[in-house]
């Protein structure tokens, strides 16, 4: 059952550690990996992102009627929305020596969700948790705690990021229609 987290939760602090030199390669060297096999990876993390969080779908109205995972897998809509989300994720990631440079890519994301799409910033914790199980599942035999706490801290830096922007926009909690079930938080930390 999903649960609407209270807007305490959603502007509790999050942590927005800047990564050090060697969680940063840790990150690059997983990320290489998986990026390798873009399309497929983000489909997968999608697929499983509106499995598990369904009330996210409502914000796509291309997919937002899908119920089974196969037939998400194969809609181009959401293979073009699955390769945008790796590409913004990837410019992130490249870019990890350059603060600004991620302040600013994930700025302008923040924005368009907020602004644009009315996209409840909880789904961006949401995914990312999605995503690092994604991770952790590609290279179970290869994800050592190291590796796996620099992307629970890349995790808390996107966040903390996204949410600055809703913030900086403004942003007031939406409020769920009654045909729409709210979101669960994962029960994993950041």
């Amino acid at each position: 059952m999903e649960k609407v987290p209270g807007e305490m939760e959603i502007e509790r602090r999050e942590r927005s550690e800047e990564l050090s030199e060697a969680e940063r390669k840790a990150v690059q060297a997983t990320w290489a990996r998986l990026y390798a096999n873009c399309e497929d990876v983000g489909v997968a993390i999608l697929v499983r992102f509106f499995v598990n969080f369904p009330s996210a779908k409502q914000y796509f109205s291309q997919f937002k009627h899908m119920e089974e995972p196969l037939e998400m897998e194969r809609s181009p809509q959401l293979r073009k929305h699955a390769c945008r989300v790796m590409g913004a994720l990837n410019t992130v990631v490249e870019n990890l020596h350059d603060p600004e440079k991620v302040s600013s890519v994930l700025a302008l994301v923040g924005k368009a969700h907020a602004l644009k799409h009315k996209v409840e910033p909880v789904y961006f914790k949401i995914l990312s948790g999605v995503i690092l199980e994604v991770i952790a599942e590609e290279f179970a035999n290869d994800f050592p705690p190291e590796t796996q706490r620099a992307w629970a801290k890349l995790r808390g830096l996107i966040y903390s990021h996204v949410t600055a922007a809703y913030k900086e926009v403004g942003w007031v909690q939406q409020v769920p229609n009654a045909t729409t079930p709210p979101a669960t938080l994962p029960s994993s930390g950041p």
